[in-house]
């Protein structure tokens, strides 16, 4: 029965929300064909056309939609799908696990009244210290929970738990015992937190699609955009910190992949999963896997993901044309999540099932003639060690009579 090609609609590609969400990739009006012109061989064209899904064929009839693409790919719309020469710019990029966000703290201020803990740095300022031994700069909080003046104004001082005003009183104290008590004055001041040292660095976001900041907790990041994430963090640390600053930004995209199928003619299936960079074409895919083996054809496709009940996305693909002749045509631009399969050769395929129905059998004729060799060997064997009396030749003697 000779089959029909029907049109392929841009219902399924608008599911996608994949080109709909990038700027400038929005269509207006009915949908527009995907592919145009007609198919050389309809033999492996489906009823309802190219990118069309068969209800009941395949080995998952009846759970998942089967489609067996066209031989060759036919010329499609460069005005609606992406290509080599007309790439869209991705969506922005939305952070999911196991994504690493590069977070950086531009302000973090405890909400007063702070009390000092080991890992802070406070930066004390005496003026009338001496110039030998100068006050004035950062002193970091030991984690025995002091600050070291030096040996000249006394050594170590204690300071944790204490608010910097506090500190400051103590400090001026210290300082009496070697200034005169005019000269006794000190600043005190809190110039780094250790809400810093757990806030700045890289932060993998977690299979719950949240980032750790350590002290201050966990903030949900997962399908959110870099500036949304900034927003989120900073509302988290205004809990503990005054007017809280921070930069975002993605320090690994390791969410976002598509894939390289290679059917290897009966030998089983290779996938190569690829990380996505929004720029790649089918070239490329192609290209990151070492291009064609000797075992593939020339018959290549895009499967791009759909939601359930829109239909498959096929997108055939011309490899002759693309590297022989330079066409971008059927080049397409690839987008996460899409499969790029390369089919087997169809006698390589045809020469490995035959092997494997005949191997078996190579097996038994072989088991079979070695056994019934073996058996003539011994039978022959037997008659030649007794004529030539104890020497096996597997020859029968031969008897000469001489005349006298």
């Amino acid at each position: 029965m000779s089959r029909l090609v029907s049109r392929v609609r841009l219902a399924s590609l608008a599911a996608g929300a994949v080109l709909a969400a990038g700027p400038g990739c929005q269509t207006a009006g009915p949908p527009r064909p995907l592919f145009g012109g007609n198919v050389a061989d309809l033999n492996n064209v489906p009823d309802g056309g190219v990118g069309a899904a068969t209800a009941n064929r395949g080995p998952f009839s009846g759970q998942t939609p089967f489609i067996r693409p066209a031989p060759k790919a036919e010329p499609a719309d460069n005005a609606l799908l992406p290509k080599e020469l007309n790439k869209v710019t991705m969506p922005p990029y939305t952070v999911e696990a196991p994504d690493i966000l590069l977070i950086d703290a531009q302000r973090l201020i405890p909400l007063p009244p702070y009390k000092v803990e080991p890992l802070d740095v406070l930066y004390v300022y005496a003026p009338k210290s001496y110039d030998t031994d100068k006050i004035n700069g950062p002193y970091p909080v030991d984690p025995d929970g002091t600050i070291n003046l030096g040996v000249t104004y006394g050594g170590s001082l204690r300071v944790n738990d204490l608010t910097v005003t506090e500190i400051e009183k103590l400090v001026v104290e210290r300082l009496k015992k070697t200034l005169k008590p005019e000269e006794a004055i000190a600043t005190v001041s809190l110039a780094q937190s250790r809400g810093v040292q757990q806030i700045r660095g890289e932060h993998l976001v977690q299979p719950d699609g949240t980032v750790s900041l350590g002290l201050y907790g966990s903030v949900y990041v997962a399908g959110m955009s870099k500036p949304q994430i900034k927003q989120a963090i900073e509302a988290h640390l205004g809990r503990f910190i005054y007017r809280p600053e921070v930069s975002v930004d993605v320090s690994a995209f390791n969410s976002k992949y598509y894939y390289v199928i290679t059917d290897f003619a009966g030998n089983g299936e290779q996938v190569v999963r690829i990380p996505s960079t929004g720029n790649e074409t089918v070239l490329d895919a192609i290209s990151f896997i070492g291009g064609l083996s000797s075992s593939s054809s020339k018959r290549i496709w895009v499967a791009r993901p759909a939601p359930a009940g829109t239909g498959d996305q096929i997108l055939p693909v011309d490899w002759r044309g693309i590297t022989r002749r330079g066409t971008t045509s059927t080049n397409y631009q690839i987008l996460p999540g899409d499969r790029v399969f390369v089919m087997g050769a169809p006698l390589a395929k045809v020469d490995t099932t035959l092997g494997r129905v005949t191997a078996p059998l190579e097996r038994v004729l072989g088991t079979t003639l070695f056994g019934y060799t073996t058996a003539r060997t011994i039978q022959t064997g037997g008659l030649g060690l007794g004529g030539l009396g104890g020497v096996g030749t597997g020859v029968a003697p031969t008897v000469v009579n001489v005349a006298r």
